[in-house]
């Protein structure tokens, strides 16, 4: 019994079977990791063309009467990757007078906390009397005004696996686009007024 014991112990013909079943489920999972970062990075750079395209045309006149058929042609080039993709939120335009004004309007920070507080003169950009974080309209605005142009869309992971990692069922990108409108005319423009409240 004891040789028997011996010659099973030093028997090595099963070793590699134990060392492929240790080893396979780790190399299958960074295979499918790789795949879906991969899938993910070809989804995102899709969108992105998608919406170069759709922001070119956004910026055309008359394409406000036409926004919902843009919208759809970018999910359109987005299920060419992702079939199944829906927009995650409605897709958003916000127009503004300058590309300088794309961002908080503008305040004296008297204490420098960075934050705008009550009494802080500002430049009231949209001129409607308060201070803006976003002072944009909704919409494609007027000639050239620049348009801020943004989708989010959602499509289902290739391998549901990664659910059991915590990893959302479903993978999400988001693309901004920023153009301006065609010069057909001048554009009317005003100037910032300083509030103080």
């Amino acid at each position: 019994m004891t040789r028997l014991l011996r010659k099973l112990r030093a028997d090595r013909q099963g070793a590699t079977i134990v060392e492929f079943a240790i080893v396979v489920p780790v190399m299958l999972l960074m295979l499918m990791g790789f795949a879906e970062l991969a899938y993910e990075a070809y989804a995102r750079s899709v969108l992105a063309g998608a919406m170069q395209k759709a922001g070119r045309d956004t910026t055309i006149r008359g394409s406000s009467v036409k926004t919902a058929t843009i919208d759809a042609i970018v999910l359109d080039q987005v299920r060419t990757v992702a079939p199944a993709a829906t927009f995650a939120t409605p897709p958003s335009r916000k127009s503004y007078e300058k590309f300088g004004y794309v961002s908080p309007e503008p305040f004296t920070d008297k204490n420098g906390d960075g934050i705008r507080q009550p009494g802080e003169c500002f430049d009231d950009i949209n001129g409607n009397g308060q201070w803006d974080r976003d002072p944009g309209a909704d919409g494609v605005g007027g000639d050239s005004d620049a348009v801020v142009y943004s989708v989010t869309v959602t499509y289902p992971r290739i391998f549901p696996v990664f659910n059991m990692l915590g990893w959302p069922a479903n993978a999400m990108a988001t693309e901004t686009t920023v153009l301006k409108n065609q010069p057909y005319k001048s554009q009317s423009t005003s100037t910032p007024k300083a509030v103080c409240t």
